[in-house]
């Protein structure tokens, strides 16, 4: 459990996830049908990892959570906010270089820099007060802008939303990334690193969840939804190309009014030549 930034950021998914229910009031039976959506043919599936996610995070992280936000001081959760946002920024900064953003990854260089040597290790954000903004990005993002397509939906046990192309490179950022756990050697204190830093990852979301408990329906499709489109915001900087609309076809043109027949001239007696002038 090295990347815990990363384990985090698909936590924050899955605890929206998780605060989800299955089906809700008003869904047919398998509930899949009603919301059902091409980018998610295995939404049963999905609905059902959905539900086990809400047991966990209701019944494990939301309360440890709630107890983290409420005993410890706020100077000592935002100094462990900073501490593994710092490690993830080096993640981003890679990623950048990656994806061709030079400039970008100078800057997220610079961040980690500035906040590492004049921050105590990361403790303070030193960096935005330098006014180097913080851009996450992570392998996904940058898979999508190699042109590698998301694939179908998927619900992750534990991690939440994903998508098949992201799926992939979780233990990318799982095994590989950095994080506090690289300068720890004990076993039993990096997962209690790692612990830490997940419960005060899901503190910060919980008024985010609470105000997605009270507007949204069907939370799975609402976050189901937000999530696809989040992460094409994300890969393309957001500025998405806009979506190609075929036009409807246009109503059939109706027939031309029926045209009377020109006034006939008066019928000529048969035999009856041209009316001669006077004379």
């Amino acid at each position: 459990m090295r990347h815990a930034v990363a384990v985090l950021a698909l936590l924050s998914a899955g605890a929206l996830s998780g605060c989800a229910t299955a089906p809700q009031a008003g869904l047919p039976a398998g509930g899949a049908a009603a919301v059902s959506s091409p980018s998610d043919p295995w939404e049963s599936w999905n609905r059902k990892v959905f539900g086990f996610n809400q047991v966990v995070d209701d019944n494990l992280l939301v309360p440890v959570a709630t107890a983290w936000r409420d005993n410890v001081p706020s100077i000592v959760r935002t100094g462990v906010t900073n501490v593994f946002n710092n490690f993830s920024d080096i993640t981003s900064a890679a990623n950048h270089l990656l994806q061709g953003k030079f400039q970008h990854g100078l800057e997220m260089g610079m961040r980690v820099l500035s906040n590492t040597f004049f921050g105590l290790g990361g403790l303070l954000d030193f960096a935005t007060e330098l006014r180097l903004e913080r851009r996450p990005e992570d392998y996904g993002q940058t898979l999508g802008v190699w042109g590698v397509p998301p694939g179908p939906f998927v619900v992750l046990p534990f991690f939440g939303p994903s998508t098949v192309r992201d799926s992939f490179v979780v233990p990318a950022d799982f095994f590989i990334g950095p994080s506090p756990n690289m300068f720890i050697d004990s076993w039993s204190t990096r997962a209690v690193v790692t612990t830490i830093g997940i419960i005060d990852f899901r503190a910060n979301l919980l008024s985010t969840t609470q105000l997605l408990d009270s507007i949204s329906l069907d939370k799975y499709s609402f976050i189901r939804d937000a999530f696809l489109a989040r992460r094409i915001e994300l890969i393309w900087d957001g500025a998405p190309p806009l979506e190609s609309f075929v036009d409807e076809p246009e109503d059939p043109p109706k027939a031309p009014p029926a045209t009377s027949s020109p006034a006939s001239t008066p019928a000529s007696t048969p035999g009856a030549g041209p009316a001669s002038a006077p004379k």
